[in-house]
């Protein structure tokens, strides 16, 4: 399925400051977010394309390379799947914990929750040929991700000292705000929730205990995979907070078009010309497919648009292996450029059928213009 604009998805313009999209992307979280649309899994997948869009349009890095590449600039930048995601990962991501708390009532959803947690998931894509999705490949991927700093081992603190009990909550990531009946718990604002702060941040990562780390895999795609297709690899997302798992990574396939074949499910489909003559006499023509090019039997009488099928020479079907089919659709070439004799047998063949056709152009304008002329 194809992605939005991202400017679109937030309302702003293309020229929006930092704050503007900040403040749209607050709009629109609490105009779909699920506690205001209780099982509506539309507005929960639209909150969700508003996290997307902002996790680009909020990093300069990014929000650069979207705006001169579009979508197809972002691949390898470590995007997160948003789509797989929790809710109160995406406030804890973007750190609006407690402004959503303050609006929803975070005791739920806002407040992060203790212990070790899997990491964020991420994505990229890969670009096949359709020869490749036919046999199968192995493909290396290269993308970059937030990892764990190994000068502080992801504690964010620097080597010889340790994050302390955050002050705030003490050491419980949350905090109540009111009192009696309508006392509210949302997540603690000075330490995020992890109920420590570091004192004395690593000079390396500036105390977030993470750096963008370069990767590359090997990812075995198997034969038959279609557009839009998730190929996931464990443990290549995001490391996890306090020692949790990493998250997955899922590389989604896109399909490189080809010159001559253009695939329909399973099948191939591929468009071939051919002359007046081959169509009313017969004859045996070149076809492409993917293993260079095979001959077809055109029967005499063949019309404008008849469809042939040569059966097996499709792709393979994922689950199966069975082929699909390539289909060929044939259309008919207006001869052009004719010479005297070419034309002459083509009238003749014409009056034959008895058949009306146009008079030769030499000379019939000018006929024509002499003709009115001499009536003006």
């Amino acid at each position: 399925m194809a992605k939005r604009d991202y400017y679109a998805v937030l309302g702003v313009e293309k020229t929006a400051s930092e704050d503007e999209i900040k403040r749209a992307y607050r709009r629109m979280a609490i105009k779909y977010h699920p506690d205001k649309n209780p099982d509506n899994k539309e507005a929960e997948t639209k909150f969700k394309e508003c996290a997307e869009a902002y996790e680009v349009l909020s990093d300069a890095g990014k929000r650069k390379q979207y705006d001169q590449f579009g979508h197809e600039g972002l691949r390898g930048t470590g995007m997160h799947d948003f789509s797989r995601m929790n809710v109160e990962d995406i406030f804890s991501m973007f750190g609006f914990d407690d402004f959503f708390g303050s609006v929803f009532g975070g005791g739920r959803r806002g407040a992060r929750r203790g212990g070790p947690a899997r990491g964020y998931d991420l994505e990229t894509g890969v670009e096949l040929t359709l020869n490749e999705i036919a046999g199968g490949v192995e493909k290396t991927i290269e993308f970059t991700r937030q990892d764990r700093c190994q000068e502080c081992a992801g504690s964010g603190a620097a080597p010889g000292s340790k994050p302390v009990r955050c002050p705030v909550c003490g050491g419980n990531g949350q905090v109540a705000k009111g009192g009696g009946f309508f006392q509210m718990v949302s997540t603690c604002p000075q330490c995020q929730g992890s109920g420590h702060v570091v004192q004395t941040p690593c000079s390396k990562c500036r105390g977030s205990g993470r750096v963008p780390k370069k990767r590359t895999v090997t990812i075995k795609i198997p034969a038959g995979v279609h557009e839009g297709q998730g190929i996931r690899v464990g443990g290549e997302g995001e490391p996890g907070r306090d020692g949790g798992p990493n998250g997955d990574l899922y590389c989604y396939v896109r399909v490189k078009p080809h010159e001559f074949l253009e695939r329909d499910g399973n099948d191939l489909i591929s468009v071939v010309p051919i002359t007046f003559t081959q169509a009313a006499l017969g004859a045996s023509i070149e076809v492409p497919s993917l293993d260079g090019t095979r001959q077809l039997k055109i029967p005499a009488g063949t019309q404008y648009g008849s469809t042939f099928r040569i059966r097996g020479q499709g792709l393979p079907d994922i689950r199966t292996g069975r082929n699909g089919d390539e289909l060929v659709h044939v259309t008919i070439e207006t001869p052009t450029n004719l010479n005297d004799r070419q034309e002459e047998l083509l009238r003749e063949f014409a009056q034959m059928e008895n058949r009306s056709v146009s008079p030769k152009s030499q000379g019939f304008f000018e006929k024509l213009k002499r003709h009115f002329g001499s009536h003006s």
